[in-house]
């Protein structure tokens, strides 16, 4: 047998096809199947095109689609009328893609009120811009996508009422939604999904009533950072306005009857005042203790006993994070979504972390921000990864996160290679700017009661290594585990990662637990992983390719997982989705969205029963190869039509003018 192609996988001869012949088949494999499904006269499959629509909507989408295949065919004749030397390889972020949301899908909405059956209640009355006719609604809503809604068989109630996709499932007369009172019983009082923000801590955050007292007190040891920090925020264009919003005035303890300074005194230099006068009553009161006890060293505390020590806990009396040997799914962003981590933490991931939230939007009181802290009941330990490039709005937003969610620990994004993010100091730039990095790590472990992780790499340029410098500091500034993956911010994943490094780390790091990242993709590499002295190992790409990786670790072995099981995984990923993003044409668009998004990971993985010797290598390209079924070779294709084509699968049709593109131009090549 000739050895296969460097950088390629080793797929058994008989399964190995062209370019030509994989879409050829697929092409005549499509077409008959939707004649057979055009022949069949039994109940209407949800996954077919041909939907029952009115004559004239249904003109309506075919059009559409035909402009969609039409404009997909010009492409292909424009990448092959190219000359073979004018080609570029398709590398990189695909920076310029259309950004199309769900709702744009859907011009005629109906009115929440009116969802909620509650129309003489309506906000904005005559003014509102929504439908309150249910009638004119029905008209123009897409059809139903099948006969049973997954939130109606759960949870006994769809709230999305007669928006619902599958709402036939769901409404009786005069589209009144059915109501299971026993399934809604079983649930009541049982949060699935915790850490959600409320409409009044948003407005607090927006109005800048929020107090960070312990922030301000470690803060006004850094000398005045409020200004530079906010200077460096505007330069940045994140600036978070502090002004009003982080200090409690001192006109509030003066009411209160505090007299915090002694007349005719002037007050510290290590007070903080904001451009509008307001001084915090924390920073006023800390700064009068300093200033009488510089008079007198001797001074005993005497009157009422604080609680101040109860509350504040020490650092030996600090939860501990307990993860030794554990399998830790990696904060991924976009694709590392709930519904996705559910499915992981089904295959066994003992530790999940939300997709990476940027503090200065948190404290902003973005929605979107926020939903990406959002925590399943399944998930039993459970952390959020924080990105920031200055040590006054982290540390603040490591407070507001204190006090208000629930996590098992808190993760600073030191590794983040995207230019967004490290051209204004945060992710992987923090570990050129130790100072900056330093003062983070230690405001945000002074105001949490959590463990306080952090995620490197190696360092920022190919062959100038950083990590076994910065590490043994960050034991001492208080961070409770460190996780290194094996490449630097140049290297991005054009080589794989340096574990011998990793190794070197995991030693100097002792006795602080060191997990490593990158390159697993089998229990091998697992095993070869935990055999250079880490304490765990985090899996990226991994799980994205086969989230089943985390049973193939545990029980040590591989998985010839067939596509009518890798069909289901995707089944149930779209039943998590609807239920967290919604079951209404914008909750559908959503889940369809993610489930692309991963469709473009998803399709690298390469059977086991295929390859000519196993493991399969996670750097390692697939050749065109022909599956043992039409769904395996489809899952097979990196064509987006054919990704497009699965989802219609499980979500119907896509909506006119329906778009995509995935994140990375490597992902989807013809």
């Amino acid at each position: 047998m000739e050895a296969a192609a460097a950088g390629v996988a080793p797929i058994r001869a008989q399964y190995l096809t062209s370019k030509e012949q994989f879409h050829a088949y697929l092409k005549a494999e499509r077409e008959s199947r939707n004649q057979e499904n055009n022949q069949d006269d039994g109940e209407e499959d949800p996954s077919s095109n041909d939907q029952t629509e009115p004559p004239a909507k249904q003109m309506k989408l075919d059009g559409g689609d035909q402009v969609r295949k039409q404009g997909s065919q010009e492409e292909v004749l424009k990448e092959e009328e190219k000359k073979p030397q004018e080609r570029k390889r398709a590398r990189g972020q695909n920076k310029s893609r259309p950004c199309m949301k769900p709702k744009h899908y859907e011009k005629d909405r109906l009115c929440q009120s009116v969802i909620q059956e509650c129309a003489e209640k309506c906000y904005f009355g005559s003014q509102c811009r929504f439908l309150h006719d249910v009638g004119e609604y029905m008209a123009v809503k897409p059809s139903d996508l099948g006969d049973s809604c997954i939130l109606f068989k759960t949870f006994g109630k769809c709230i999305y009422g007669v928006t619902c996709r599958f709402a036939r499932a769901h409404l009786g007369e005069d589209y009144r939604n059915i109501i299971n009172e026993d399934l809604v019983k079983q649930w009541e009082g049982k949060p699935l999904v915790r850490n959600s923000l409320s409409k009044e801590l948003q407005q607090r955050l927006r109005k800048k009533k929020v107090c960070f007292d312990k922030s301000s007190e470690y803060l006004s040891h850094l000398g005045k950072p409020s200004s530079t920090g906010n200077a460096g925020n505007k330069a940045t264009g994140n600036s978070t306005e502090e002004e009003g919003m982080t200090n409690c005035t001192a006109a509030k303890g003066n009411a209160e009857g505090l007299d915090v300074l002694p007349p005719g005194e002037e007050a510290p230099e290590c007070l903080i005042v904001s451009e509008k006068g307001e001084a915090s009553e924390s920073m006023v009161l800390q700064s009068s203790c300093l200033a009488n006890a510089s008079k007198d060293s001797t001074l005993k505390t005497i009157g009422t006993v604080t609680d101040e020590d109860v509350i504040k806990l020490r650092l030996c009396e600090k939860k501990r994070l307990d993860i030794q040997g554990k399998l830790y799914l990696a904060p991924l962003t976009t694709c590392g979504n709930l519904p996705f981590r559910r499915i992981c933490k089904r295959f066994g991931a003992d530790v999940t972390c939300g997709e990476m939230a940027v503090c200065t939007n948190l404290l902003q009181g973005q929605s979107s921000e926020w939903a990406l802290l959002k925590r399943h009941y399944t998930e039993d330990l459970f952390g959020v990864q924080l990105e920031g490039a200055f040590p006054d709005t982290m540390t603040r937003c490591a407070e507001l996160l204190n006090q208000t969610i629930e996590m098992d620990f808190v993760d600073i994004n030191v590794g983040c290679p995207i230019d967004l993010v490290y051209k204004k100091g945060g992710g992987c730039a923090l570990m050129n700017r130790s100072n900056k990095f330093e003062q983070i790590v230690r405001g945000m472990n002074s105001v949490l009661d959590v463990p306080l992780t952090v995620k490197i790499r190696t360092g920022v340029q190919e062959k100038v290594n950083l990590a076994h410098k910065v590490i043994p500091n960050i034991g001492k500034w208080g961070a409770s585990m460190v996780t290194l993956h094996g490449r630097s911010r140049e290297q991005r994943y054009t080589k794989v990662a340096d574990w011998e490094y990793i190794a070197e780390c995991a030693k100097l790091a002792s006795p602080m637990p060191l997990f490593g990242n990158g390159d697993i993709l089998s229990y091998e590499d697992a095993n070869r992983a935990m055999q250079t002295g880490v304490s765990g190992i985090m899996i990226a790409r991994g799980a994205l390719i086969k989230p089943w990786i985390f049973t193939e670790v545990k029980e040590q072995r591989h998985w010839d997982i067939s596509s009518n099981e890798r069909f289901d995984i995707l089944k149930d990923f779209t039943n998590y989705g609807l239920e967290h993003w919604g079951s209404d044409t914008q909750g559908v668009e959503k889940t369809r969205k993610f489930m692309l998004e991963w469709l473009s990971f998803l399709c690298r993985y390469i059977p086991a029963g295929l390859l000519e010797y196993l493991p399969q290598k996670i750097n390692e390209r697939p050749p065109y190869y022909m599956g043992r079924d039409y769904l395996e070779t489809l899952m097979a294709s990196q064509n987006v039509d054919d990704w497009i084509k699965i989802s219609e699968m499980l979500l119907g049709p896509v909506p006119t003018n329906f778009t995509f593109l995935p994140k990375h131009k490597a992902n989807s090549y013809r």
